[in-house]
């Protein structure tokens, strides 16, 4: 298990992120301010949780699904990078694309959180790239469902 600091801004008293369930890659993360998003409207809701990633690993921040099925309610920039240099407060850009207003309550769960390993890389321009069972077949090229 990897280690990560976290700091937590003085007025948040909310949890930290943690795992639902044994096996699960996302952790739940809360609103740390209570707010009011109206169908159409985005708005970036703060954590109140700053983190410290190791070099090269990044946090993304994903949908709850839930949110999304009985709301229509998402992340707007999903998933949303943390990078491991970033020091600030973490903030959700949840979306509306329901028909009524959603209520956000302070301590509620309001994305996913993934952290992971990412690796940099070096690109070589090539005339030529191997072929693949694949090949240049793009969007809808595996069938419609």
């Amino acid at each position: 298990m990897d280690i990560v600091n976290i700091k937590i801004i003085p007025e948040n008293d909310v949890p930290i992120p943690e795992y639902k369930n044994y096996g699960d890659a996302g952790m739940d993360i809360r609103a740390n301010e209570s707010c009011i998003i109206e169908p159409s409207e985005f708005k970036l809701v703060k954590t109140g949780l700053k983190i410290e990633l190791p070099e090269g690993y990044e946090a993304q921040i994903r949908p709850r699904s839930g949110l999304a099925s009985k709301f229509g309610v998402t992340v707007l920039n999903s998933p949303g990078t943390i990078d491991s240099g970033y020091r600030g407060e973490i903030g959700v850009i949840l979306i509306n694309h329901g028909k009524n207003n959603f209520v956000i309550n302070k301590g509620e769960r309001i994305a996913q959180l993934v952290v992971s390993r990412y690796s940099h890389v070096n690109w070589v321009v090539s005339e030529e790239l191997s072929g693949s069972k694949r090949g240049e077949d793009g969007f809808g090229s595996s069938g419609v469902r």
